[in-house]
């Protein structure tokens, strides 16, 4: 069985809560529910950290076995060198996911370290971004025979 992980960085584990006019009401866990009723051929995953050393832990771990990783990195996408490095070293395709669109915000989201070893990137379109990354890893990257 095809298996993906969600790898979702700091302060992630906040939505529905967090700044509901930007980021809405569902938190991701309800939303987890919804993808994995949507995916039932996949075998899904979710990983959440706020610390920049468990989220590259995790990548370690996963990014030799795993059929696709769907990260948003939050905050660290615009500072961490070194989950970009964790990204470039392993061989499991990534597909970034934002929920807002960085590009239209703060000039300091607009930098952003994980574009580069990503190999598709979803900006703006809310928690379906995460539907829209499955699609993508289904459609151009693994093989479901």
């Amino acid at each position: 069985m095809v298996q993906i992980i969600i790898i979702n960085g700091p302060n992630l584990n906040l939505l529905g809560k967090r700044q509901p006019e930007i980021y809405g009401n569902k938190s991701f866990e309800a939303y987890y529910v919804e993808l994995e009723n949507m995916f039932p051929n996949f075998n899904l995953h979710y990983y959440q950290s706020n610390h920049e050393g468990d989220l590259i832990d995790k990548i370690h771990g996963v990014g030799y076995r795993y059929d696709g990783i769907i990260l948003n990195a939050g905050g660290f996408t615009h500072t961490s060198i070194s989950i970009a490095d964790a990204l470039r070293a392993i061989t499991t395709p990534v597909v970034e996911v934002h929920l807002t669109n960085i590009y239209e915000r703060e000039s300091y989201r607009h930098t952003n370290y994980i574009r580069e070893s990503a190999i598709h990137n979803i900006v703006g379109k809310g928690l379906d971004g995460y539907k829209e990354a499955i699609e993508y890893l289904r459609d151009h990257v693994i093989k479901n025979d």
